[in-house]
């Protein structure tokens, strides 16, 4: 459940600080007003798409954040997997993007990216309208809800682990049947290069060290002359530095000895004294060690040479690190054991596929049964839904195209089976996929039907709806807000609507306005009084918020839908 939510300098929004809670919320406000940008804040933070055109007019970035309660399984799986644990039960969900382009995000105190944010929040929220988290709209999340409804999630599950083991295991039986010549010829050429690479007797790291051993030798006259403007400079004649700060420091002393006061600047000096002379001290050694070695040289120039031979045949590029050689080698070494499979492996190998063929494809039909059972009863059941919510004559199937594979080799890792929502929005017209020909409208209150069914099963914590009031009125939006009330029993809702019909069933009302103060326009967001909601649901009935008549309609309705 999302909990709270801040947003600063994002779009018209300079500051909002909003709280929610269980059931059914409403976001309301005039057209144009900003209520899709409450909408877009939010979607950004859950993984959304982020441009600096987000940023409010003259800001350097823009911040979204938001706390939600976490107990959905899959959720707190994530988390776990990823080392990253929750406080009391809540997870806070941090984004930024600044005027370079660069976004961040964070899940809790550690920074994740966008597909990992994007991956993670799919389990907390579902937004459907205009904006990327449309479930419908991809055909792969059809099998999703279907399963959910079914109540075959786990099943699907373990088949998944199952049929993965199955094509690990094919991969390599192919690699250990592959032909003769071809396998000697791979054998051949991995022996070589792990050959190759462990009579380099390679370190990590040395590449880096060798480089720098290596320009340090190269630069030796440089260096030397240098070393040796340094000692002159420090000691080298009566004027450098140590002969003058020695005098300094007797000086110093002479003065100190009549006053005490400068005993403290006395000290100081005397610390400089000794600073300087070690220093110096220090890089007289270095000069009377320093001597060129050619012979290093060279054996430092062709060890970086096998180096860079070595890298360009089993690196990424030549001037990778040299770790990408080493961990070539391990890797070579994992593949010639795999090919270096008896014939006793290759038969072990055979019976296990067989009886992993055999579970899986018994695993497969027990799952396209259950979908198929299922697939009626959600087709009937989202049809009889859509009636209410202003969509008579629509048709509605769960289609599952079912595939006939006990080799199992044309399945995927979810079944022998394909499904997909088909609509037809108009009597007489053919069924065709949801995906491809329903309206934004539609698509909202096809899922308000199916979250509906799902209630008790979805995982999902929090639905929010846009545009769920588009084409409809009168008596169909106060049976669309009637059956958000009912979701929201078992879910929190988060609904923009224009319609006071379906206003009134909501637990919370937020109001979205827009203001303009010295020249610069904004949106203000806010949690509505009741009183204040009074007004705002005639506001909603006539444009109106003044009218007797408005006002007196707007108690009417709150009192008899609402609450």
């Amino acid at each position: 459940m999302l909990e709270d939510l801040n947003i600063k300098d994002f779009a018209l929004i300079d500051e909002a600080s909003l709280e929610f809670n269980k059931g059914f919320t409403i976001l309301s406000g005039e057209t144009g007003a900003g209520k899709s940008i409450l909408i877009g804040a939010l979607s950004f933070l859950l993984g959304g798409r982020g441009g600096i055109e987000q940023i409010r007019s003259g800001c350097g970035e823009a911040h979204v954040s938001g706390t939600f309660t976490v107990e959905n399984k899959e959720a707190l799986h994530w988390l776990s997997d990823h080392d990253i644990e929750l406080e009391d039960g809540r997870i806070l969900l941090r984004r930024q993007i600044r005027s370079t382009g660069k976004s961040s995000a964070w899940i809790g105190g550690s920074p994740v990216t966008r597909s990992e944010l994007t991956e993670f929040s799919s389990y907390l929220v579902d937004i459907h309208g205009q904006h990327e988290h449309q479930s419908l709209m991809r055909v792969s999340e059809h099998r999703r809800f279907l399963d959910s409804y079914a109540g075959i999630t786990a099943e699907v599950s373990a088949f998944t682990s199952v049929y993965t083991e199955l094509c690990q295991k094919r991969q390599l039986l192919a690699e250990l049947n592959s032909n003769d010549a071809t396998r000697r010829q791979k054998i051949d050429m991995l022996s070589f290069a792990v050959k190759e690479i462990e009579d380099a007797k390679l370190k990590a790291g040395e590449d880096d060290e060798l480089e720098e051993e290596e320009t340090r030798l190269s630069s030796f006259e440089r260096l030397y002359s240098g070393i040796e403007d340094i000692n002159n400079l420090l000691s080298g004649a009566d004027e450098a530095v140590v002969p003058i700060l020695k005098r300094l420091r007797q000086s110093v002393s002479h003065v100190a000895e009549l006053d005490k006061k400068i005993s403290p600047l006395y000290e100081r000096v005397e610390a400089a004294f000794y600073e300087i002379s070690d220093i110096s001290d220090e890089f007289r050694n270095y000069e009377r060690n320093l001597v060129f070695d050619p012979e290093r040289l060279t054996a430092v120039q062709e060890r970086l040479e096998t180096l860079h031979k070595l890298k360009k045949k089993y690196a990424s590029s030549s001037t990778a690190p040299i770790s990408e050689v080493i961990a070539y080698c391990q890797s070579a070494k994992t593949q010639l054991e795999k090919l270096g499979g008896s014939e006793a492996d290759r038969t072990s190998l055979t019976k296990e596929i067989e009886s992993l063929v055999h579970t899986a494809y018994k695993q497969a039909v027990a799952i396209s049964a259950s979908r198929a059972a299922a697939a009626f009863r959600m087709s009937v059941g989202v049809e009889q839904i859509l009636q209410k919510l202003g969509m008579a004559g629509t048709k509605f199937s769960v289609n599952v195209e079912k595939i006939d594979d006990p080799k199992m080799l044309q399945c995927t890792q979810f079944g022998i089976d394909s499904e997909e929502f088909l609509i037809s929005a108009n009597p007489g017209s053919p069924l065709l996929p949801l995906a491809k020909i329903a309206s934004g409208g539609e698509l909202s209150r096809v899922m308000l039907a199916i979250k509906t069914i799902l209630a008790q099963s979805d995982m999902v914590s929090t639905l929010i709806f846009d545009e769920i009031d588009t084409g409809i009125g009168g008596q169909i939006a106060v049976s669309v807000g009637d059956h958000m009330k009912m979701l929201a029993d078992k879910k929190q809702i988060l609904c923009i609507t224009h319609l006071a019909s379906i206003a009134v069933y909501a637990d919370t009302q937020i109001k979205i306005q827009k203001a303009v103060s010295d020249g610069k326009t904004s949106t203000h967001v806010r949690v509505l009084s009741e009183e204040e909601r009074v007004l705002e649901i005639a506001r909603m009935l006539s444009g109106d918020a003044a009218s007797p008549e408005s006002l007196e309609h707007a108690r009417m309705m709150l009192k008899k839908f609402g609450g």
